[in-house]
């Protein structure tokens, strides 16, 4: 039989994923990053207290580095094997987080950004929908380890009410179908005016739920903070095989 060690401080076990959350109250719907039923796995979710959106997007506060580094040290404290959060524009401290613990950590949905570079055709663009497209600065882009600024087409919503209010704005209620009219009606004015996009990627940890829409509507494979999570929870769930060999 295996044998278990006590870990002092965890109310729970079994949650391979950790998840920073942002410090802002949002009604958090199903597919969204910060909801428990997105998922088929438990993860371990806890906020970074002050990491605001007015501190983290709109008005940038480096000091708040060393917050989402104990955040993180206490995830990993918990024994989960991943580390993520929910806002993609927490690149900010992917460095200092992935350096201040032994486990990989992704915190944002754009470190996606060199794998879509890399594996698309070079005449193909990325096309990227983000919170706001005002404070996606290049550098960080650049700090996801995308090397071509010119391969990505950026659309945001930060001036679409449906989206705004509820997620930028905290406002009292969210309308999901308002603002998955409005992701399929920028998506559509994005290939339509660029029709060299070969995929598309989600920045914000709001926008997975309207994923399927965007990609019935565009028929391009969609990108989003799911698809990372994903990703990096079967590395840690490995299955065996069984099948025949003639």
């Amino acid at each position: 039989m295996p044998q278990y060690l006590v870990r002092p401080g965890a109310d729970s076990f079994g949650h391979a994923v950790g998840i920073i959350l942002i410090d802002e109250p949002a009604p958090y719907i199903p597919g969204d990053v910060a909801n428990a039923s997105t998922y088929d796995f438990p993860v371990l979710f806890k906020t970074a207290p002050g990491i605001s959106i007015d501190r983290l997007i709109v008005n940038f506060d480096s000091s708040l580095a060393q917050v989402a580094v104990d955040t993180a040290k206490y995830l990993e404290s918990m024994g989960v094997r991943f580390i993520t959060s929910n806002c993609g524009f927490m690149i900010n401290f992917q460095e200092a987080v992935a350096q201040a613990v032994e486990i990989p950590v992704a915190l944002s949905s754009l470190l996606q950004l060199p794998l879509l570079e890399r594996t698309l055709n070079r005449g193909k663009k990325i096309g990227l929908i983000t919170a706001n497209k005002v404070k996606l600065e290049d550098r960080l882009l650049a700090a996801a380890g995308l090397n071509d600024l010119s391969r990505v087409v950026v659309y945001g919503l930060e001036n679409n009410e449906a989206f705004r209010q509820p997620i930028l704005e905290a406002g009292p209620m969210l309308d999901s179908d308002l603002i998955e009219a409005e992701m399929v009606s920028m998506a559509k004015e994005m290939v339509a005016a660029c029709p060299a996009i070969g995929a598309l990627l989600l920045e914000c940890a709001c926008l997975p739920p309207y994923a399927r829409a965007v990609q019935k509507a565009t028929g391009r494979p969609v990108f989003d903070f799911i698809t990372l999570i994903n990703y990096f929870h079967e590395t840690n769930f490995q299955r065996s095989y069984e099948g025949g060999f003639y």
